[in-house]
């Protein structure tokens, strides 16, 4: 139902009577609308005010999403332009807008509707099953806690659900949907004939001044951007790791201690036929007397269980493999089944065994566990947990002073960096929107390199955090004005430049020249490339642009001739000698068309509507707010 669930999970199989409880913190609904207490706000949606700290967040979160889908190439001022600014704000607001609009209709997310989602997510999961370790792990490596997520993934839920009508109610004609087809599915036979532009080059003189003339009126495409370059020492809690190393008798003492964490919890590996009771009690009644009978089958033949399930079981999720649901702990299943399987030997099968979902027979096939780990089998666990809390609190105790080392010892890096033992490092040349190395491509690192205390006064950065658990200072060490490469630097490209330019105009030329003979029936004396059928969703390797033109031309009458400016110079003729329309085979693909239709009118009608929330909502924006630099 929720286009959230593609969000946070790929698509996942769970056996139909497996309860997954995790203990997760899960708030309630109320902990959505209590409104932002503390600092100031930079909007306000109704009763809701939306924070500074969560504008802050959603403002970072986007910068970050924006530099991993550019390679760290994002221009810093981009990212911390007033567009983008407002452009995190609006998106908050209609978020506000749709949550309060879901709770008015009624709408409700329930605390086991998150768990679904959240314990189906593969990243938390070890084994296949969902790890409560592992979640608040990766969560803590993000800068977040187990109620937040939780909440997103609640609040991201609740938007989904306001928002589903426009998903599902639609509608698209069938000809809009046969017409798309018809575009989309049909080919054309074409050749090409191409005037390069290396033809026309000995055909161009330039004039004696034309490049110095250029040069003089374009200077800012030779413009060199201002560039400096950097030392700068990093505190990471990566390195302190490998830095330390627990004592034996405290290793020793974490496993006596905590002992009951390094127990192998029991898990048993069993196999059932599921016979559905569905209705009343009538059909409780055969589904128990055909359990009976199976039952009885196997018991008589217990080689074929698994060949029995195949055949009768009503379970989806584990009748294909022969009834097998794999290992699980005691807990996982609900009560009947698991006491069921619980109190049963390796090989011993039982039931029928009542539960909601009707009758079950089971064969347990193996059991594992249910013993605690020896110390010398826990140890590597325990000084690699050890290990990590160590070196959490050495990067706390460090960041700190770092960070007032760095302010307070502003002419150099020196004292920083001895304090964590760390050389400095030097990068390469540096401009605002581009860095040889990854750490100085961060957006607020870079922008506090490029501002007036590091740049002109000579001082270091404050400590930047770069990435979860990894600061950066640096200093400036050299530095180069924005400045307009000298014209004899220049002047050999840019002679080249103009010549191509002055080439690709002649061919240009000569191409529309021959189009026009072509159109007349008259002989242009070409020399056209084999024909091949292409669609626009199978282009054959042709140049785009030559293959937008040749689905833009008139082919009322074949053959019918167009051309088109090549992106590298020269002038392609296209001749397009038939024309086939979509096959019966492709109207199967009518119906996906038809959805895509749907999802994109559907899209627009969203966007109306939050357009009308937003105009009738008391909605006040603190513009200062918005664009003032943290």
């Amino acid at each position: 139902m929720f286009n959230l669930i593609d969000k946070y999970r790929k698509a996942v199989m769970i056996g139909i009577f497996v309860l997954i409880i995790p203990p997760f913190a899960f708030f309630g609904i109320d902990s959505y609308f209590a409104g932002s207490g503390g600092g100031d706000s930079v909007a306000v949606v109704g009763d809701y005010k939306i924070s500074q700290n969560e504008f802050t967040e959603a403002l970072r979160e986007r910068q970050e999403s924006l530099q991993r889908m550019a390679g760290g190439r994002t221009d810093p001022a981009l990212l911390d332009s007033s567009e983008l600014r407002f452009a995190v704000l609006d998106n908050l607001v209609q978020q506000r807008l749709l949550i309060q609009r879901a709770v008015r209709a009624g709408l409700v997310v329930s605390d086991r509707q998150v768990q679904d989602i959240v314990s189906a997510i593969d990243a938390f999961k070890e084994d296949g099953k969902f790890s409560l370790a592992r979640y608040e792990a990766l969560l803590k490596s993000q800068g977040m806690t187990p109620v937040i997520f939780e909440d997103r993934v609640r609040q991201d839920m609740l938007t989904d659900l306001a928002l589903h009508a426009f998903n599902v109610s639609t509608f698209v004609s069938r000809s809009e949907a046969a017409n798309l087809l018809r575009i989309s599915e049909q080919q054309r036979e074409l050749s090409f004939f191409t005037l390069p532009v290396e033809r026309f080059l000995p055909q161009v003189k330039l004039e004696p001044d034309a490049v110095k003339k250029y040069y003089d009126s374009r200077q800012d495409e030779f413009r060199i951007p201002e560039q400096v370059r950097v030392e700068f020492v990093v505190l990471a809690a990566e390195v302190l790791l490998a830095q330390m190393q627990p004592a034996a008798a405290d290793v020793r003492k974490a496993y006596e201690e905590n002992m009951r964490r390094y127990e192998v919890k029991e898990a048993r590996q069993a196999s059932h036929i599921l016979i559905a009771a569905e209705g009343g009690a009538d059909a409780k009644k055969k589904a128990r007397a055909k359990a009976d009978e199976i039952l009885a089958q196997v018991r008589k033949n217990p080689k074929d269980f698994a060949a029995l399930a195949k055949q009768h079981s009503q379970d989806p999720g584990s009748a294909a493999n022969g009834g097998d649901l794999g290992f699980f702990e005691r807990g996982n299943m609900v009560k009947a089944f698991d006491e069921a399987v619980f109190s049963m030997k390796p090989g011993e099968i039982s039931g029928p065994v009542e539960t909601e979902f009707g009758f079950h027979i089971i064969r347990l096939a193996g059991v594992r566990g249910g013993k605690a780990k020896s110390f010398e089998e826990a140890r590597a666990e325990i000084e690699a947990d050890m290990k990590k809390q160590m070196a959490s609190r050495k990067f706390a105790e460090l960041s700190e002073s770092f960070s007032n080392t760095l302010f307070e010892q502003s002419e150099s890096l020196k004292a920083a960096a001895d304090l964590i033992k760390s050389a400095p490092q030097k990068s390469g040349w540096l401009s605002r929107g581009s860095a040889d190395n990854p750490l100085m491509s961060n957006p607020k690192l870079m922008q506090a390199i490029f501002s007036d205390d590091v740049l002109k006064n000579k001082r270091n950065t404050e400590a930047i955090e770069v990435a979860p658990g990894v600061l950066v200072g640096a200093r400036v060490i050299e530095h180069k004005p924005s400045a307009v490469q000298p014209f004899d630097q220049v002047s050999a490209g840019l002679a080249k430049k103009l010549t191509l330019q002055q080439a690709a105009q002649l061919a240009a030329q000569e191409g529309r020249a021959k189009l026009t003979a072509l159109r007349e029936g008259k002989d242009a004396q070409l020399t056209w490339s084999a024909p091949q059928m292409v669609g626009r969703g199978d282009p054959k390797n042709i140049p785009v642009e030559a293959l937008r033109q040749a689905f833009k031309s008139d082919t009322s009458k074949l053959p019918s001739f167009s051309g088109v400016e090549s992106a590298g110079g020269g002038y392609t003729l296209i001749r397009i000698s038939k024309v086939q329309e979509a096959g019966e085979g492709a109207r199967d693909k009518q119906n996906a068309i038809g959805q895509t239709l749907r999802q994109v009118s559907g899209q627009a009608e969203a966007a109306a509507y939050l357009a009308s929330l937003r105009a009738k909502a008391d909605v006040k924006v603190r513009k200062d707010q918005v664009e003032r630099k943290q």
